[in-house]
């Protein structure tokens, strides 16, 4: 199965993904569902696949639906106890221990702010309880994620966000053969951006947001085009 093929509706069984199910785990992300041993879509959308076996309907939604694993960028509310309420711009605030965070115990917490911005991944996410966010992998190390340092925060759809985050997504590696640059990116249709100047940084955000409406054989030529933003 292909990333550019089939156009699936909502209620339509995907049997291909079944048969697969049967030998192999498969991930169903954002627009599949399974019902008994079934699995359908939810969403109407292009159906996408990244190997080994995770697939997903690419959708043009407005609002971000949390899903585990996911990929987002949170805006730190309030402190609540022992969590922190953070909006990651979907129906429900998430919430974030403060042991979620590396190295950090009773003595040695996360120096969280409102309005602070962070890098997380979604631990846990359904329609009946609220998302839970942390900021550590598998081994307890935050790697790319935790609170972001002074930088440029945009928003963009969320099909862009879903993109940029894909391993043969060419956008980022043009980029940086015009710029040195920091980025994270949430599949939550946000963006934090650095470059080594505000200039620089504007420009490349200027360049990200250009491609919204840009097909992949336009992404090169908006990339070697960004000194035309360097100077807008």
């Amino acid at each position: 199965m292909t990333s550019t093929s089939t156009i699936v509706m909502p209620g339509d069984r995907i049997a291909a993904i079944e048969e697969l199910a049967k030998s192999k785990r498969v991930i169903l992300g954002p627009g599949l569902r399974r019902q008994d041993e079934t699995v359908v879509a939810s969403k109407a959308g292009p159906l996408r696949h990244k190997e080994p076996s995770t697939f997903w309907v690419d959708n043009y939604q407005r609002r971000y639906i949390p899903a585990r694993g996911d990929l987002v960028l949170g805006i730190v509310r309030s402190k609540a106890g022992d969590l922190y309420r953070v909006d990651i711009g979907a129906a429900d605030t998430a919430s974030i221990s403060y042991l979620a965070f590396e190295s950090a115990t009773k003595k040695n917490r996360p120096d969280l702010n409102p309005g602070d911005l962070i890098y997380a991944r979604v631990l846990n996410a359904s329609a009946d309880i609220e998302p839970e966010l942390v900021c550590v992998n598998s081994v307890g190390k935050r790697g790319k994620l935790g609170l972001l340092a002074e930088g440029f925060f945009f928003k963009c759809s969320l099909n862009l966000g879903r993109m940029l985050l894909r391993e043969n997504c060419p956008v980022l590696a043009a980029l940086t053969r015009e710029l040195p640059y920091e980025i994270a990116i949430g599949v939550n249709g946000r963006i934090w951006l650095k470059a080594h100047s505000l200039r620089e940084t504007i420009a490349l955000a200027n360049a990200i947001v250009a491609l919204e409406q840009a097909g992949y054989t336009e992404i090169d030529k908006i990339c070697d085009n960004l000194g035309d933003f360097l100077q807008a």
